[in-house]
């Protein structure tokens, strides 16, 4: 699945986002930056003990001032460490948690909250070009995946047609769930006249 927005090109592909490359890597962090979740878990794994070594120690200087490590909606650079082949940055991008009454009631104002901090974060990084991404809350935090698919889809197409560039040309969001795939798949086909930007699967296909 691609479609081609004004400034640049978004993606949906099955598989793992560590056989990928790009200027940055989006990792779905808890609000502890603890690397014990899900995803997030495995990307920790990969990147190696230094990253969790420095995102142990943002918890404690955090801890100092007594306050979250990375509340929701936020976010946090780092290098990749053992992943440096693949990416240039690791961006820990806290979404809402389903889990929790209080944030799975304000979920969708949350996730379009996280993804316009992620934009902000990945401007003033600078000469961010591509960025490979798991859609944020859809796993371990349980962001109803219908819903989640369509808001994700519409939040990241309409940053990528809007008025500002923020210097994003490949935007892929890299899915292991084949359950949000399909659901990704049909709400895609469902809303794709009222989506920004044009669909431009098959000429991606055969690049």
């Amino acid at each position: 699945m691609a479609r081609t927005c004004k400034h640049g090109v978004l993606r949906v592909m099955g598989g793992d986002v560590w056989n990928h490359s790009a200027d940055v890597l989006i990792t779905p962090a808890n609000n502890r930056l603890s690397g014990r979740e899900g995803l997030d878990g495995m990307i920790h794994q990969k990147a190696g003990k230094e990253l969790t070594q420095v995102t142990r120690n943002i918890c404690l200087e955090m801890r100092k001032i007594n306050a979250p490590p990375c509340a929701v909606t936020q976010n946090v650079v780092t290098e990749p460490f053992a992943l440096s082949e693949n990416y240039t940055h690791i961006i820990h991008a806290v979404g809402p948690d389903c889990r929790r009454p209080n944030q799975d009631e304000a979920r969708r104002e949350l996730l379009s909250e996280t993804y316009a901090n992620l934009f902000a974060t990945i401007e003033k990084v600078g000469s961010v070009g591509s960025v490979v991404s798991p859609p944020i809350s859809m796993g371990v935090f349980a962001y109803p995946h219908r819903e989640g698919a369509r808001l994700t889809l519409q939040v990241l197409l309409e940053m990528m047609d809007g008025e500002k560039d923020f210097g994003i040309r490949d935007y892929t969001i890299v899915v292991k769930e084949k359950n949000f795939i399909n659901n990704m798949r049909t709400v895609y086909r469902e809303g794709e006249d009222q989506f920004p930007g044009t669909d431009t699967t098959m000429q991606d296909s055969v690049r």
